[in-house]
């Protein structure tokens, strides 16, 4: 008799413990994003996507969604179809208004995927411009444009970005992506979309990351770009760590050399501001590799190597400091993040 219950206890507790498993797994693939529809309506809420399978021209990549820092979603040509929509373009030439209309009535129905397909035709050798001013392909690429929201730069690939440093294009099959959201669950369908954002993923800050400062773009003066967002999440008591390297010359300090540090050989002493709190402090020396947390925030110094707490929560920006921009300056940072 104690060997059955000591048996059933155990088999309950194998159960118990293989489900906490599956559980914390599902966790660890959770990730919140925020979804932008091509309407402009945003949904906030996580998701489970472990990784992204991306069909290149130059072959298949699977990348981990950790690396991920937006998606932005392409319109992809709807070939099964493709034949189908040219037939029906060739009939919007034709001198019958009712055989031009019944054409644009159906094509006006087809698919997001028709307006790659359209526009393409348009812009190919096979387009003969028509005089007729009602039921043209124009006017039906216009109204499948508003029909879903379509911008006219529209892209036919996935632009997905890596740590806000690359671009990858290629098509992410996917129908739908399930949203667990404050009101439910919500399936959203990929034609919808126009931007998947990851705004955190839990156990990523563990991993530390790696970024590339270019002095030529990322510098802190430079109002169009110059700090680089790294895409991690801060919250505020986190641990901020940083390791950099390297070497960059400013010519808007007069050629000097600095590195995450500071000076750097041939840069001056003379040359920092009246303000310099020196190497211990926060406030940022000329050259200093540095960070904020927030797009407004105060740009702090990290320096070649620091460990803080961070006292508010946004995304984490870092920069080279100067507060003039040149667009002639040279050399670069490499930069180690972790978060904790």
């Amino acid at each position: 008799m104690k060997i059955q219950i000591f048996m059933k206890n155990l088999i309950i507790f194998a159960l118990l413990f293989a489900l906490g498993m599956h559980i914390n797994a599902q966790d660890k693939n959770q990730a919140e994003v925020r979804i932008t529809l091509r309407d402009g309506s945003l949904f906030n809420g996580s998701t489970n996507l472990p990784t992204v399978d991306l069909v290149t021209k130059y072959g298949k990549l699977t990348i981990p969604f950790a690396s991920v820092s937006y998606i932005e979603v392409g319109i992809t040509p709807d070939k099964a179809n493709e034949s189908k929509i040219i037939d029906l373009i060739s009939k919007l030439s034709n001198e019958s208004i009712d055989i031009r209309k019944a054409a644009y009535e159906e094509l006006i129905q087809k698919n997001v995927g028709a307006i790659p397909v359209i526009s393409n035709y348009i812009y190919s050798e096979k387009y003969q411009p028509v005089s007729f001013t009602e039921f043209t392909v124009d006017g039906a690429l216009t109204e499948l444009k508003g029909k879903y929201s379509i911008d006219d730069n529209f892209n036919e690939e996935d632009i997905i970005s890596i740590d806000y440093q690359y671009l990858m294009g290629g098509t992410y099959s996917f129908k739908s992506i399930d949203l667990k959201t404050e009101f439910g669950t919500l399936a959203i369908p990929k034609d919808k979309m126009k931007k998947i954002e990851v705004i955190y993923i839990p156990g990523s800050e563990s991993a530390a990351k790696s970024y590339i400062l270019q002095a030529s773009k990322h510098i802190s003066g430079n109002t169009s770009g110059g700090w680089l967002k790294t895409g991690i999440m801060v919250k505020k008591g986190q641990t901020l760590n940083f390791i950099a390297s390297g070497e960059v010359v400013l010519q808007s300090l007069s050629g000097g050399k600095y590195n995450p540090d500071g000076v750097a050989g041939t840069a001056s002493n003379y040359e920092y501001d009246d303000y310099s709190y020196g190497s211990t402090g926060t406030y940022p020396q000329y050259g200093n590799l540095v960070y904020k947390v927030g797009e407004n925030a105060t740009a702090l110094k990290a320096g070649s190597k620091c460990s803080r707490v961070a006292d508010g929560n946004g995304y984490l920006y870092i920069s080279i400091y100067e507060t003039v921009y040149n667009s002639a300056n040279t050399g670069s940072y490499n930069v180690k993040v972790n978060i904790k």
